[in-house]
């Protein structure tokens, strides 16, 4: 109890922490961010200063290395500068937009909305107009804090898919663990079995107990060959999926109440699917008692196949209360359950072996209050 009190805590610090860390990250990225543009600013201005005191020296003036210095080094920020005379010059654009007047219109105003223009003076009239943009290595920056989180949201995701596979494993393994368990003890009362009804065999007992009593003995033992397989990788045979779709009804049709109605709807003609037959027929046989609980042991069960080219449909249809659509997919979880004293394992385990064995599918295709519920398996032809 200590351990695992002690691992989800080390687990919830894990997961601060990498919080924190993140935070951290993104905000100096941030702050980061905001100085490189206040610099850039900076540098802007500058170079509009630079502009002004070229423009405005005589032509005989010693105009010395500082203006020209300034001007030269800005060479990574994407600017247009209208002078008060509404001439236009562009710099560290691309020629095709430099040359086309339209462009820069809509340029201009994609920088008003990125950056404050910058106005110089001049004599305290307005000298000139600069509007700019980010510079490449700011709109490169912008998307660090982006792709970070998304990193940090795929390690989240890569830990959690771990934790959940890892605990899906561990519960399957109990699971298979207590099934081959049930198998071993349900084998011990069995054997005695088997050896009484040999016993009653010699004495006066009608004929035809020995014979129902030796049917359920032989259910039993598939019952306990099918609890072995769970957890194993089953043996497929090809088998007449229409005989054994049949037996299986047979024997819960045998064994039910009178109340119950069974409709049963199969081709004449046998259709060959590879097969475990034990488990298939345990599937059938889970999804008529689900229905016949359904109706609270009174109803109609309808067993219905058909085929096509490549795949077989076998439907169970019974006449009870229905499923609400929103638990349809719930219903295939294991633990699930709407039954008091239920455990959620049938239809999980029934999804298992169709889905995980046999490469089909299992599903509700319709379901309607107080009518009843259909439930379909699709398995391959062969």
């Amino acid at each position: 109890m200590n351990f695992t009190s002690n691992k989800n805590n080390f687990r919830w610090i894990m997961i601060v922490m990498a919080v924190l860390i993140t935070f951290l990250i993104l905000w100096n990225t941030y702050d980061f961010l905001q100085q490189l543009k206040e610099n850039e600013r900076k540098n802007i201005q500058e170079f509009g200063i630079s502009q002004k005191d070229l423009a405005n020296q005589g032509l005989g003036a010693d105009l010395g290395e500082l203006g020209f210095t300034v001007a030269s080094n800005t060479t990574t920020v994407p600017m247009i500068l209208i002078d008060y005379k509404g001439g236009i010059e562009t710099r560290n654009l691309p020629e095709n937009i430099s040359n086309d007047s339209i462009k820069i219109k809509k340029l201009i105003e994609i920088y008003k909305e990125e950056n404050e223009p910058i106005i110089t003076q001049f004599e305290g009239k307005p000298f000139s107009t600069i509007y700019y943009g980010n510079s490449d290595i700011i709109t490169k920056t912008k998307y660090y804090p982006m792709a970070l989180v998304i990193i940090m949201l795929l390690f989240f995701f890569v830990i959690w898919f771990f934790y959940r596979s890892n605990k899906a494993s561990e519960q399957n393994k109990l699971w298979a663990g207590m099934a081959k368990e049930s198998a071993h003890q349900i084998g011990t009362p069995l054997s005695s079995l088997v050896g009484w009804t040999t016993i009653l065999k010699d004495t006066d007992v009608d004929p035809s107990y020995i014979v129902e009593m030796e049917k359920d003995i032989n259910r039993l033992k598939m019952i306990t060959d099918r609890f072995s397989k769970i957890g194993s990788i089953p043996k497929l045979t090809e088998v007449d999926i229409v005989d054994q779709t049949q037996k299986a009804t047979d024997y819960i049709a045998h064994r039910s109440s009178k109340l119950v109605n069974f409709k049963i709807d199969l081709p004449d003609q046998p259709i060959q699917v590879k097969l475990n037959e034990p488990l298939y027929e345990w599937v059938i046989e889970n999804l008529i008692k689900n229905g016949i609980d359904a109706m609270k042991g009174k109803g109609t069960i309808s067993v219905y196949l058909k085929a096509d080219v490549y795949n077989v449909f076998i439907q169970i249809k019974d006449t009870g209360k229905g499923i609400p659509k929103s638990q349809w997919n719930q219903i295939f979880k294991p633990g699930f359950t709407t039954k008091r004293r239920g455990w959620g394992l049938g239809l999980s385990l029934a999804k298992r072996i169709i889905k995980e064995y046999h490469k089909g599918k299992i599903r509700v295709l319709e379901s309607k209050k107080d009518q009843g519920t259909i439930f379909e398996i699709k398995l391959n032809k062969i």
